[in-house]
């Protein structure tokens, strides 16, 4: 299976922390968010990886290099400059992604998920498994709601997208690469029943404002000295 990791935000509410580098650059206990993505992937087995690219994306290439030190092997998929949004930089990389599902994680979350449970799941043609999470503080209405056994739903109680998923890549078929969102799309496959998901209630940020990065550092210190 391979992954994909998506960095190409251009991360405006991080100012100033990202007025020179993106996002999954920014660290936690001097880590790079994306490395710790790039060691949870090689842990699961996983050794290809493809990597979007716009916002200062050279530093991410220049840092991350083809990934042998990691045991990966890392593509990048270069957008423009302002990026095409979740779907659309997902819709570019289906070349690099392959005929298989592939599992896709947003370079700004941190988490303990143990994605190698996504590499054992059967995924059908068309469909997509989700992670979802506990509403944060500041995301109280959450994203999405579970149906019918573990279909998602467009309905309520919401929960949180982790930014965490597995698709297949008929998922995407017949779609352009353009700025297109992520949330329509998914909505509208839901709406056909071919959204699936989980429910995850471990370690799980999403690191999108420098109050939550300075929290997550102090919480991971304390974690790590006990």
């Amino acid at each position: 299976m391979k992954a994909m990791i998506l960095a190409a935000g251009r991360g405006k509410r991080m100012m100033p922390l990202t007025a020179e580098q993106p996002k999954p650059m920014l660290t936690v206990q001097e880590k790079p968010l994306i490395v710790y993505h790039l060691e949870r992937l090689r842990a699961a087995g996983i050794t290809e990886v493809i990597i979007n690219l716009a916002w200062c994306g050279e530093k991410i290439q220049h840092y991350c290099g083809d990934g042998s030190q990691w045991g990966l092997t890392i593509h990048y998929s270069q957008e423009v400059a302002e990026g095409l949004e979740t779907a659309g930089g997902i819709i570019q990389a289906l070349p690099l992604l392959g005929d298989a599902p592939f599992l896709v994680i947003n370079g700004d979350i941190f988490t303990d998920y143990d994605v190698s449970s996504l590499t054992q799941l059967q995924l059908d043609d068309g469909h997509a498994h989700l992670v979802l999470v506990e509403n944060p503080s500041h995301h109280p209405q959450g994203d999405f709601a579970f149906a019918q056994g573990h279909l998602v739903a467009n309905s309520e109680p919401r929960f949180t997208f982790a930014g965490i998923a597995l698709y297949h890549p008929t998922f995407f078929a017949g779609l352009l690469v353009d700025f297109r969102p992520l949330a329509p799309l998914l909505r509208a496959k839901m709406a056909e029943h071919k959204v699936h998901g989980e429910r995850y209630l471990g370690v799980w940020v999403d690191v999108g404002t420098p109050e939550r990065l300075a929290e997550l550092n102090i919480i991971q210190g304390q974690r790590n000295v006990g």
